[in-house]
């Protein structure tokens, strides 16, 4: 009797153990019966994952700061040369004066002039650059005859002391031969009582020569840029 006892008993279990194996390979997608849901039927929400830095929550990202001012003002750079300590020149602050250059090409006209600027203001003054030149046809500036300047050497600026001088040197294309001459370029000879000569920021100044008038061809001059340094 207590050896078929246990036998039913054990028969039982399995019995049992192949309905509840059966239960749970009839649940869909094969997924065990109670899988995702609490004992109560409703569905189990995955745990918070926590950071890889070990706090609970992320950190809060940090808000852009506003970018720093520009330091450049928007304006153009620009450069300046250094203070003589003097205003530049105006025109009436210069009085001109010309003479037939020692040092001039061959040829029977002017060939080369100096104009000499004296600073008759009773301050210094500054000058700078490159003179223009004119013809002043019979003399007079209404007449002007422009000359095509090519110019030589480089230009800085000449502090002219009160008395003081700067000059430029002007080199022209020489007239050939005697008497009226001729122009190797086969044009006409030019002459002109007097010249207007142009300062930079200082006006235009009629000067004649000293000791003759300008003859020149092909109304063409070479222009030494204004110096402190008195040129042959």
């Amino acid at each position: 009797m207590y050896v078929i006892g246990i036998r039913r008993v054990a028969t039982a279990m399995v019995t049992a153990s192949a309905a509840t194996l059966l239960m749970t390979a009839c649940q869909p997608g094969g997924t065990p019966a109670g899988a995702g849901s609490s004992p109560s039927g409703a569905p189990v929400k995955p745990a918070a994952s926590t950071s890889t830095s070990g706090s609970a929550s992320p950190s809060t990202p940090s808000t852009p700061s506003a970018p720093a001012a520009s330091a450049t003002s928007g304006s153009p750079a620009h450069t300046t040369t250094p203070s003589t300590g003097a205003k530049a020149c105006g025109l009436p602050d210069l009085k001109a004066s010309m003479y037939q250059a020692a040092v001039r090409p061959d040829g029977t006209g002017t060939g080369a002039a100096i104009v000499e600027f004296t600073n008759v203001s009773g301050k210094a003054c500054t000058v700078q650059g490159y003179p223009t030149v004119a013809g002043a046809g019979n003399g007079s500036p209404e007449k002007n005859r422009p000359l095509k300047v090519t110019t030589t050497g480089g230009a800085s600026t000449v502090k002219v002391a009160a008395g003081g001088k700067a000059w430029t040197k002007l080199t022209f294309v020489q007239v050939q031969g005697e008497a009226d001459g001729y122009c190797k370029s086969g044009a006409t000879p030019a002459s002109y009582p007097t010249l207007v000569v142009g300062v930079p920021g200082a006006g235009a100044h009629q000067v004649a020569l000293t000791d003759g008038v300008i003859a020149e061809c092909d109304d063409k001059v070479t222009v030494t840029a204004l110096s402190a340094a008195k040129p042959s």
